[in-house]
Formats: structure tokens, C-alpha cells, sequence
């Protein structure tokens, strides 16, 4: 990463390391009101949901820390550079965004830190980003041109129609997505994922969502499968999961961005491939599933999933008929809160440490996703099992967090 900085810039950014450790959330809190409030056109851009949880501002924080941190060596971030910049070409961020963010970043780290925000840190910060944004503008550019040229490739946002939807449990449906103009769609890696541009009815923004494709590539159509999100007293239901459930209609058009994403199946790898999920965190692990099997080659594949009951667990039968027919495949089921009608399961309670040992070998590609309790725990079990980090793969759902 070529970022030229001054000496003084690099040692100057370098002492707010501990500050930005101590108030880094309440910086990149209070960026967002104020780009927000005075930029309210870019909410068309942003899950306001994450927003709202805080999910969003923890990330950028963490973004913000890992670049003060690593300022006079940044290409120890780069893999954090590579898979945010995937998200913004996703998210069709462009050059112009970036002028914007770092007038209300500067501005928030000045009114968050008051009279410790000096002239010099001020003169810093800014360099520093002005550098840093560059960068991210390039290394985008590259990725918008690889996505338009790829055979079947676009840039921005492309009509897709609803060919099918299939309720795969009480709580995941799927749609299946084949583009309007009748052309041909750019293939993809498994466990990569689209995002969906939805316009709600009485919402003053357009809603912006990503979601993992569920089948393999090569199929002529695109495959979601869309948990729908209850919500409770301090979270209304998920507004853009219930729309796609109860008003997506069969026929409907909705525009996505071409596939993207850093996380997916090493298909070179000859090892086993372990594919634990929780949840709707099945759904890139499915598209995985069925590439392993259309491929048909002999690579041992195991499937653990984890969900709360055999009424919410999706896909269950897909999984089962593939243990049938693929001799390479084997499966297993946990659920935390089985109903009396659920039998056919491997384990009551939550995925540990001892269980895993007995069910999967540690000499294999691990792939995981869903919940972030859940990948903790997951990332917490490999990491003490001794599985090298070059064979732990994993991805969010929403901004990247930290598994430590």
C-alpha cells in the first residue's frame, strides 16, 4: 500500500492510538449524525438498521483504530482494505463519497475530543486520510473494472426479476432472481453475496441489504434466502426482510449489484471442507454445499448446523437428500430448544469444543457463519483445537466485528 506520510504526520497520528482506543466509537457515532443530518441522501446508501444498533459505528472504529495503529506500516491492513473496499463497489460507493466522509470524520473527531484535538492532530488526521482515501479509490476503481468487463458483468444496479419464491422454513424464504433485460449474469464464488436496492412504500429511502447467495453458480439465476427478522420492544421488525416475505411478489422486479464478497470455498483445496452454521448463516454454506456436489469431486464435506428447532431449520431436507446421494457428504444437526416433534438431530444445546472434536477432523478447511455469539464461540473452539488461521474462514452478517 503506497502511502506516502510525513514523519511528523505518521508520529502524530501514531500518539492518538490510546485516544481513539478510549473514544473511537463516540467519534464515528457522532461522524454519522452529522454527515446524516447534512447529508441526508446518502441514508440511501447505508443500513440504517446497523445504525441504529451500533453495529456500524463499532466497525468504523475498529477501521479508524487498525489504521492509526498500523500508519507507518499500512499494508498490515490491507486484507481489511481489500474486503471493505468489496462492500463499497457493492454498495456502488464512488470517488465523490469520500470528500464527504472526511469533512464530518475530521469534524467529529474535533468536537468529540475538544481542546485534545490540536492544530497539529487536526493537520494529521487530515493528511492521513487524504492519503488513505486514495488508496481505497483505487482499489475500487480496479474492482468496478473487473466486475463490468467479466463476462455477463455490470457496475451500479441492474434489474433482476423474482422468477420464484419458495418458503424454506417458518422464518427463511428464498427468491430466485434471473435479470429482466434477459442477458447473461457474471458467475460467482460460493458464500459470496448481492446486495438488493428495495424502495418500501411510505419510506422516504431506499434500503440497502446484503444477502449471501444460497445455490451454486452457473444456473442462470441468482438465489436468496431471506430470514425474516421478528422484532421485540426495542427493535422493530426487520423492515426490509418483512417487505421481501410479505409484499416481493413473484413477477416483481428488484435491482441488485453483481456478486462480491472476500468470503467463499477455496475450490482448490483438496481438504475436507467443514461447513458450520447458525442460523440463516446457512445460506452462504448452502451455496458451498451445492457447489461441492455439483462438482462431484471427492472431497469429504461436513455440514453442521445449528439452529433453535426443526420449525425455523431451512434447507433441512436439501442437506438430508444430499447425505443420501453424495457419499463425500455427511451431516449434523444441533438445536438449542428442540420441539417434541423434533427426532432426527445430532445434539441438544449449543456447538462446543468436545462435541466438534468427535464430528469433523481438524485437518480441514473451516468455514463458518451466523450469529455473533455463535461465531465467537466457533472462532474461540478452532483457535483452541490449534486449526492454523489460514483454514478458518468466516464472514458478518453486516459490518465486520471483532471474534477476539
Amino acid at each position: 500500500m503506497a502511502v506516502e506520510l510525513s514523519e511528523k504526520t505518521i508520529r502524530t497520528v501514531k500518539s492518538t492510538v490510546p485516544v481513539l482506543a478510549e473514544y473511537g466509537e463516540a467519534i464515528t457515532t457522532h461522524f454519522y449524525k452529522r454527515m446524516f443530518e447534512n447529508h441526508p441522501e446518502l441514508k440511501n446508501m447505508f443500513n440504517m438498521t446497523n445504525q441504529k444498533a451500533g453495529r456500524q459505528p463499532r466497525a468504523l472504529a475498529n477501521a479508524v483504530y487498525a489504521a492509526a495503529q498500523h500508519i507507518d506500516h499500512l499494508e498490515a491492513i490491507l486484507p481489511a482494505v481489500d474486503q471493505i473496499a468489496e462492500k463499497h463497489r457493492s454498495l456502488n460507493v464512488k470517488p465523490e463519497h469520500y470528500p464527504i466522509v472526511g469533512e464530518y470524520l475530521l469534524l467529529a473527531i474535533k468536537e468529540v475530543l475538544g481542546d485534545a484535538a490540536t492544530d497539529d492532530i487536526m493537520e494529521a488526521w487530515g493528511e492521513a486520510y487524504g492519503a488513505i482515501a486514495d488508496v481505497f479509490i483505487k482499489v475500487e476503481q480496479e474492482k468496478y473494472r473487473q466486475t463490468k468487463e467479466q463476462q455477463g458483468g455490470w457496475t451500479g444496479y441492474r434489474d433482476f426479476k423474482v422468477s420464484r419464491k419458495v418458503k424454506e422454513s417458518d422464518v427463511i424464504t428464498s427468491f430466485y432472481l434471473e435479470p429482466s433485460d434477459g442477458g447473461g449474469i457474471p458467475s460467482f464464488h460460493p458464500g459470496q453475496y448481492i446486495t438488493v436496492q428495495v424502495t418500501i412504500p411510505g419510506e422516504a429511502y431506499t434500503q440497502l441489504r446484503q444477502y449471501s447467495l444460497s445455490d451454486a453458480p452457473g444456473k442462470g439465476y441468482y438465489r436468496i434466502s431471506v430470514k425474516r427478522e421478528e422484532g421485540n420492544r426495542e427493535q422493530p421488525d426487520g423492515m426490509v426482510s418483512t417487505f421481501l416475505h410479505h409484499q416481493l411478489k413473484e413477477g416483481d422486479i428488484l435491482p441488485i449489484t453483481a456478486p462480491a464478497g472476500e468470503f467463499y470455498l477455496h475450490e482448490e483445496s483438496r481438504k475436507p471442507a467443514v461447513l458450520i452454521s447458525g442460523g440463516v448463516g446457512l445460506t452462504p454454506m448452502m451455496s458451498m454445499l451445492n457447489q461441492l456436489v455439483d462438482c462431484g469431486e471427492d472431497r469429504d464435506v461436513y455440514f453442521v448446523h445449528a439452529s433453535q428447532n426443526g420449525e425455523v431449520h431451512a434447507f433441512k431436507n436439501d442437506v438430508a437428500q444430499f447425505e443420501k446421494t453424495a457419499a463425500a457428504v455427511q451431516s449434523k444437526v444441533v438445536y438449542s430448544d428442540p420441539r417434541p416433534s423434533d427426532e432426527e438431530f445430532d445434539k441438544k444445546g449449543h456447538i462446543d469444543l468436545e462435541w466438534l472434536k468427535s464430528v469433523v477432523p481438524c485437518d480441514a478447511e473451516f468455514y463458518f457463519c451466523g450469529p455473533e455469539g455463535f461465531m465467537k464461540a466457533v472462532y474461540s473452539a478452532l483457535n483452541e483445537w490449534g486449526v492454523p488461521e489460514e483454514h478458518v474462514h468466516y464472514e458478518f452478517f453486516g459490518p465486520e466485528l471483532s471474534l477476539q
